[in-house]
């Protein structure tokens, strides 16, 4: 396993980050533990929650966490932690969705509570929130951190320019800001190369990348889903059928490279260097096995330019991917 740091701060995480949002709506709690242990095994230190994952209820997921915590040893010292905030959790005006101070204060004391821990090395905006100012954000999340209740603070699902601007309001406050950025990048989603990678690596933000295989795209069984999978549904198939000619021409490039195309996916991405490290979300243990495995894979610049051609993104950062 590779380490390295997360965007300016001194945090070493994993390259590969365990997603653990199935974790209690798909994958059971005894099956959950088998998989953080060996996550751990294969030197995997950076766990990824948050707090309205388990869906129903809400919670569940930081709720085994935490039970798999409570179990001892070095679980909790060997891990970098991290959980998101912004979803709606519970009935109460304040607890509807959003980022308000009222709620950041609440939501951190209800996941360190599920959590079983005194802290999150990671406290994460799931969502931006444009009805509140930063005037309000950063006083409410500096807080937390003075109370030692998050070491860190990071974004998911941000803008170019919502990075940018909220790095510019830290600064005046001398606050460190945000360390993270949490976003959605794969070969079938590149947009974030226009503004959003290059925001990242300007201010010394780590992106962790959630949904590298593309919401299951890219793994390789998209094209011949099984029966009661996640692709096995109206709406991912017409998904499918709108990205089937470029994912029959990705199937046989992987083919006579000789390699999975999950790997050659993951691989791509991890070549930018605005990638700080991907999120693997893994049903069982053999497919994190399997996943991990394949990691050692390095794509040479042929293979790269093939995949561009098959997927192409937007041309670039902006402006020049659509100015002179």
């Amino acid at each position: 396993m590779e380490y390295t740091r997360l965007g300016r701060s001194g945090l070493d995480v994993s390259r590969v980050t365990l997603g653990t949002m199935n974790f209690g709506n798909v994958t059971g709690e005894a099956d959950a533990f088998k998989i953080m242990d060996r996550a751990l095994e294969l030197g995997i230190t950076f766990f990824d929650t948050s707090n309205n994952y388990g869906f129903v209820p809400k919670g569940l997921t930081e709720q085994i966490i935490g039970r798999w915590l409570a179990q001892g040893g070095d679980r909790r010292d060997s891990i970098v932690l991290a959980t998101k905030f912004y979803a709606g959790m519970g009935n109460s005006p304040t607890h509807q969705k959003g980022l308000t101070a009222i709620k950041i204060r609440r939501d951190i004391e209800d996941s360190l509570r599920r959590l079983q821990t005194d802290h999150v090395d990671l406290y994460q905006m799931h969502h931006v929130d444009r009805r509140v100012g930063w005037e309000e954000l950063w006083p409410a999340l500096e807080r937390v951190v003075n109370d030692g209740k998050t070491i860190y603070v990071g974004s998911s699902n941000f803008g170019g320019w919502h990075i940018a601007q909220a790095q510019a309001l830290a600064r005046e406050r001398h606050f460190m800001g945000l360390i993270s950025e949490q976003h959605q990048y794969s070969l079938v989603c590149r947009l974030p190369e226009l503004e959003v990678l290059p925001c990242c690596k300007a201010h010394g933000i780590g992106v962790i990348v959630y949904s590298p295989l593309g919401g299951g795209l890219l793994s390789g069984h998209a094209l011949n889903p099984s029966k009661g999978t996640r692709a096995d549904s109206d709406e991912a198939r017409a998904r499918i059928e709108k990205w089937r000619p470029a994912l029959e021409a990705f199937g046989a490039l992987c083919k006579k490279i000789g390699q999975r195309e999950a790997d050659v996916a993951l691989a791509w991405t991890r070549r930018n260097d605005a990638i700080t490290s991907l999120i693997l979300g893994p049903r069982n243990v053999e497919q994190l096995e399997q996943l991990v495995a394949g990691l050692s894979l390095k794509l040479d610049d042929e293979t790269m330019a093939e995949l561009d051609k098959i997927f192409p993104g937007p041309g670039g950062p902006a402006p020049e991917a659509y100015a002179w």
